[in-house]
C-alpha cells in the first residue's frame, strides 16, 4: 500500500433527519434517533476512507483546543490515523450541521471558523517528501503545498467540488495544479458534462478528470487516449444519506488506481465504493475496510 500526504477540513458534524425539504417551521421537532455527531470534513473523510483500505495516511489538518477539538483528537486516536499533522492553533474547531431527508437530499451548513485565514504549521514539506501522492483538498491553508508538492514531483489530487466556472478564481490554482482533478456535477446547471470537461481539460492539462453525478454514477476523462468512459451507479444498502459520497468516490479511485493502474475499473470500483457508504448516515461512516472491501468486490463482480 502507499503512503498519502493529506491536507483537508476536520470538523465536527451534526447531521438531523427531517422529513423533508422545505421544512416546515415548528417551535419544536423530534426526529428520534435522527440526530448524531460525528468528526467528519473532506480531509477526515478521504483520511479515514485510505487508511480503511490499508495507506499509510498523514492527515494535516488545523482544529482548536475546544471541546469538539478533543473530539476530534480522541477519534483519530480511535482510528488509529497518526495525529501529528493535527495543528490546534484555531480559536475554536469548525462545526457543520447536515439535514437530510428520506430520499437522500441533504442541505449543509459549515462554520469553518477562521480556518481560511490561518495556514498550516512549517514541518509538512518532509512529510510531502515522503508520500507517494498528495491530496490537497480546496480549503485555503492547503494552498501554499500546492507548489511545494510541485516542486518535489509529486503526484497531485484534488476535489472542487461544486465548480459552475472553468475561471472560478478560488478554485483556479487547484484545478492547475492537480494531475487528478474531481468535481461534482452539481454546477453545471444543465450544461453537458462531456462539454465542460473537455474545457477543463483543455484549459488545465489534468491527466485525469473525474465528475461524480450522483444517481448517475461517475464520468471519467483521461487525456491519455483522449477519452471519456462512464460507470453507473450502484446503491447495494439503499439511500440514507448522500453527504460524504464525493469523498468516497475520490478515495476510492485513488486507492484502486493505485493499486492497479486502471482508471476504468478504478471508476467502477469507486462507484460501488461509494455507494455502499451512502447506506450510512455520517459522512465519514459506512466505509468498508480491506477485508469487507475485497467480499464486496467479489460479490459485485468487480
Amino acid at each position: 500500500m502507499s503512503t498519502l500526504f493529506i491536507s483537508g477540513l476536520t470538523n465536527v458534524e451534526t447531521t438531523v433527519a427531517i422529513p423533508g425539504f422545505p421544512l416546515p417551521y415548528a417551535p419544536v421537532h423530534y426526529p428520534f434517533h435522527g440526530i448524531q455527531s460525528t468528526v467528519s470534513g473532506v480531509g477526515v473523510n478521504v483520511a479515514k476512507a485510505l487508511h480503511r483500505l490499508g495507506h499509510s495516511v498523514q492527515l494535516h489538518s488545523l482544529i482548536g483546543p475546544d471541546l469538539a477539538g478533543d473530539t476530534v483528537m480522541m477519534a483519530r486516536e480511535q482510528t488509529g490515523i497518526p495525529a501529528h499533522g493535527m495543528s490546534r492553533t484555531l480559536s475554536a474547531t469548525p462545526q457543520s450541521v447536515i439535514l437530510y431527508d428520506p430520499d437522500g437530499r441533504r442541505q449543509i451548513q459549515v462554520d469553518l471558523k477562521e480556518c481560511q485565514e490561518m495556514a498550516l504549521p512549517d514541518g509538512y514539506e518532509s512529510a510531502l517528501q515522503q508520500c507517494e501522492l498528495a491530496i490537497l483538498c480546496n480549503i485555503n491553508f492547503s494552498r501554499p503545498l500546492l507548489a511545494t508538492a510541485k516542486r518535489l514531483n509529486k503526484l497531485i489530487a484534488c476535489d472542487v467540488h461544486v465548480l459552475w466556472d472553468i475561471d472560478d478564481d478560488y478554485n483556479r490554482e487547484f484545478m492547475a495544479a492537480a494531475d487528478i482533478l474531481f468535481l461534482s456535477d452539481e454546477g453545471l446547471d444543465g450544461r453537458p458534462a462531456e462539454a465542460f470537461i473537455r474545457s477543463l481539460a483543455q484549459r488545465y492539462h489534468n491527466r485525469f478528470i473525474i465528475m461524480g453525478c450522483g444517481r448517475n454514477g461517475a464520468l471519467l476523462y483521461q487525456s491519455a487516449p483522449d477519452e471519456f468512459f462512464h460507470a453507473p451507479a450502484i446503491a447495494p444498502r439503499g439511500v440514507i444519506n448522500t453527504i460524504g459520497a464525493g469523498d468516497a468516490l475520490f478515495s476510492a479511485f485513488i486507492h484502486e488506481w493505485l493499486q492497479h493502474g486502471d482508471p476504468r475499473l478504478a471508476l467502477r470500483r469507486a462507484c460501488l465504493f461509494a455507494g455502499w457508504k451512502i447506506g450510512a448516515v455520517g459522512a465519514a461512516d459506512g466505509l468498508p475496510d480491506v477485508k469487507e472491501w475485497q467480499q464486496l468486490l467479489m460479490q459485485y463482480g468487480l
